[in-house]
């Protein structure tokens, strides 16, 4: 079970659409990434500053009211009785000084503050045997201990002050990337918008790939309509003007074939009443016997021409019916043709070309098997119809050779059967014309098995 999902990923991985996902995917969740982490950085910078223009404004607040009651405001803030603020502890020295909390601090007292201002230890401020009375209040019980600053600075007047400033603890709010939930959405999010692009992308592809398989089995495929952007056109269109010209190279070449053949009609009959005059009986009738053959082989391979050339319509047909009416006309003409059994229901065919598809492998089998039985199945979607014959089969590595123009088996070789060696190539051609194909396999029971394989 493991071997074939793996086996279909590297498929898919291998293909366009594959590609094309595993690509976007990667860059949009990288892109998404660090997004999120600029996003971050920017809160927490956001969030510092936050808490320095609090410190700030308490700064501010304390020395604006120094300035109108210095005696009053310097004893409560002795005795703590002012909330977020008291006077710093003496000999509290700033290891780690704020900068960027100094310049601020002076922007709002002046020039001649000469501000200095940092984060200190909140055991500094509040000493372990020092309860704050504000943490009796409602919801402050255990609460843990406030952040402290230490603000000097000059005020109007020319004193220096020495403020502890402390404000509730704020949690740094966390990282959205240390949650898998928000990766896993980003990862998902980016997966499908890749797959849809990657399909809409690959779409003109697909088609083009249709196209091209479709023509690689009939030389009578439809124009694909040029849709899409100005490359895919392009492409689309030069694939059409390919389609044509192969199309009209092969139709010059079956009028060039029936022109050989036609002309050769009337020398050939010539010939043959030229042979009649000879008077050895026993030479004449070699010659006929050759003339005959390379009349079979004028025919033949003009019908071979003809096969690979089929402008005949699609439609559907009661595959029963035909196979069933095929059986009764070989036996009105006495050859062992039997229909054994039908698949029902109906195909879209080009019904001539089928019609000759099987007639040609029911006189192969008839020739060199000595009888043909007709039956037909439907199997994952498809129709298969079997020709079988009861003769000696063939060898299984030269099955595939059948199929190769004037290739005859051991039945048809000097001594055996008579024939040209075609009638397998020019039933090959006309399955193509029809989107089918044609292969051959030695039945259990002995005898050879032909197998015409298309949609149902």
């Amino acid at each position: 079970m493991m071997i074939p999902v793996v086996a279909r990923a590297r498929n898919f991985f291998r293909s366009l659409v594959g590609r094309i996902f595993l690509l976007l995917t990667v860059g949009m969740t990288v892109a998404a990434v660090l997004a999120l982490l600029v996003a971050e950085q920017a809160r927490h910078l956001d969030f510092e500053r936050w808490r320095l223009q609090r410190v700030v404004a308490s700064a501010v607040d304390i020395a604006q009211r120094l300035s109108h009651d210095p005696v009053r405001i310097e004893a409560m803030l002795k005795d703590q009785q002012i909330m977020g603020a008291r006077t710093a502890p003496e000999g509290v020295a700033l290891a780690d000084p704020d900068p960027t909390l100094a310049d601020a601090l002076e922007v709002r007292f002046g020039p001649y503050s000469n501000p200095e201002a940092g984060q200190v230890p909140v055991g500094l401020c509040f000493p372990a045997n020092k309860v704050d009375p504000n943490n009796r209040a409602a919801g402050l019980i255990d609460a843990p201990r406030p952040d402290c600053w230490v603000v000097r600075f000059t005020d109007s007047t020319g004193q220096r002050r020495s403020l502890a400033l402390y404000l509730p603890r704020v949690a740094k709010p966390p990282s959205n990337l240390a949650r898998p939930i928000y990766l896993l959405l980003i990862l998902l999010s980016s997966a499908g918008l890749a797959i849809v692009v990657a399909r809409f992308v690959a779409k003109p592809l697909r088609r083009l790939e249709r196209a091209a398989e479709a023509f690689s089995v009939s030389v009578d495929p439809e124009e694909i309509p040029e849709r899409g952007p100005e490359e895919v056109r392009a492409a689309l269109s030069t694939f059409n003007l390919m389609q044509r010209r192969v199309r009209a190279g092969f139709a010059e070449r079956t009028q060039l074939l029936a022109a050989i053949s036609h002309d050769l009609q009337t020398p050939l009959t010539r010939l043959r009443l030229r042979l009649e005059l000879v008077e050895n009986e026993e030479l004449r009738a070699r010659l006929l016997h050759d003339h005959q053959a390379m009349m079979t082989l004028v025919r033949e391979g003009l019908d071979l021409a003809a096969s690979t050339e089929a402008q005949e319509d699609w439609s559907m047909i009661d595959i029963d019916s035909l196979l069933t009416s095929m059986a009764e006309d070989a036996q009105d003409l006495g050859s062992p043709v039997r229909f054994l059994s039908g698949c029902g229901g109906t195909v879209r065919v080009k019904p001539n070309a089928l019609t000759r598809c099987i007639s040609n492998l029911v006189n192969n089998a008839v020739k060199y098997g000595g009888s043909a039985d007709v039956s037909c199945m439907r199997q994952g979607g498809r129709v298969l119809i079997e020709v079988r014959d009861h003769g000696p089969g063939i060898a299984p590595d030269q099955l595939d050779q059948m199929f190769e123009p004037f290739t005859r088996g051991v039945a048809g070789q000097p001594g055996g059967r008579p024939g040209t060696g075609i009638g397998l190539t020019i039933a090959r051609s006309l399955a193509l014309s029809f989107q089918a194909s044609v292969r051959l396999a030695n039945a259990p029971e002995g005898g050879l098995v032909a197998t015409i394989d298309m949609r149902a």
